[in-house]
């Protein structure tokens, strides 16, 4: 079971990887980082995914009332956080949020930054998840 930097490592290790990162979204810290930021620094990048991620996670649109809070049983006997994933498109790139389920109340997702050109955004949701399941925090 790979530790942050062990994770991230793997996730730069995708087709058209340019960034990945360990953000808390309650507090929009990084707690690991590998590659380049889009906009040049590191936590100026957690700090505005932390914002999305923190939308999607608490907005009833996106987790409505109907689903299951995390830790509970939802419909289907799936469990942990209502939203799995989120992707931002924008002209020159793709941005994975994957949201990490953990045994205290998680709020941490891994942010991969894919180049449009050479990045492959379905092996890059599928790597995640894995990734994801498999992370153990220190």
């Amino acid at each position: 079971m790979p530790g942050i930097d062990e994770c991230l490592l793997e996730a730069m290790a995708l087709p058209g990887a340019r960034g990945a990162a360990l953000v808390d979204w309650s507090s929009g810290l990084a707690l690991g980082t590998a590659g380049e930021s889009p906009v040049g620094d590191h936590e100026t990048t957690a700090a505005e995914t932390a914002e999305l991620a923190r939308a999607a996670a608490e907005y009833e649109s996106f987790a409505p009332a109907a689903d299951a809070a995390p830790g509970e049983a939802a419909p289907g006997g799936a469990t942990g956080q209502p939203v799995e994933d989120l992707i931002v498109t924008t002209r020159t790139g793709y941005h994975v949020l994957r949201f990490v389920e953990t045994s205290f109340d998680s709020s941490v997702f891994l942010h991969l930054w894919l180049d449009r050109t050479d990045g492959n955004l379905a092996l890059a949701r599928l790597r995640l998840r894995s990734l994801a399941e498999g992370l153990v925090l220190r």
